[in-house]
């Protein structure tokens, strides 16, 4: 049975393509969960044109996000933190916090979007990556300093 995927799956195509599944695989999951369409000139017609759309959409989303890219990586946030011997923050600076910092700057970024492998715990200059778009990746300085 040829039916189109309207959306990625693992080991058999893309969104868009035309591909050969066995009936039962069709009708019992594919179709029902709506990660496919048979294959009639109507819907490979409709699908082209979900297609175009995706593309433009892609295209919008991705120039923001290097618009913002740019905006963001000119910024420097400064937190201050009390510090134990060692020059060892008590407690960390998190995702959350630089979202808020950022946010007081004019930047609405989701925290999952910034990128910290674990929570800042030391004194100094730090790079923080933020996720802005799949293809997208901006670079921000973020300092911490010791509190008097």
């Amino acid at each position: 049975m040829e039916v189109i995927l309207r959306e990625r799956i693992e080991k058999l195509g893309d969104r868009g393509d035309v591909v050969e599944v066995k009936a039962g695989y069709a009708r019992n999951f594919l179709l029902p969960n709506r990660k496919a369409v048979l294959a009639s000139p109507y819907n490979v017609r409709q699908v082209e044109q979900e297609k175009t759309a995706a593309v433009r959409r892609e295209a919008i989303e991705k120039n923001e996000a290097e618009l913002l890219a740019q905006q963001v990586s000119q910024v420097t946030l400064q937190f201050t933190r009390k510090v134990g011997e060692h020059e060892v923050l008590y407690g960390s600076v998190t995702a959350v916090e630089i979202a808020e910092a950022l946010a007081e700057k004019g930047f609405k970024i989701d925290r999952r979007k910034i990128e910290l492998e674990e929570s800042i715990k030391s004194l100094g200059q730090h790079d923080v990556a933020i996720r802005l778009h799949r293809e997208v990746t901006a670079v921000f300085k973020l300092e911490v300093l010791k509190e008097e």
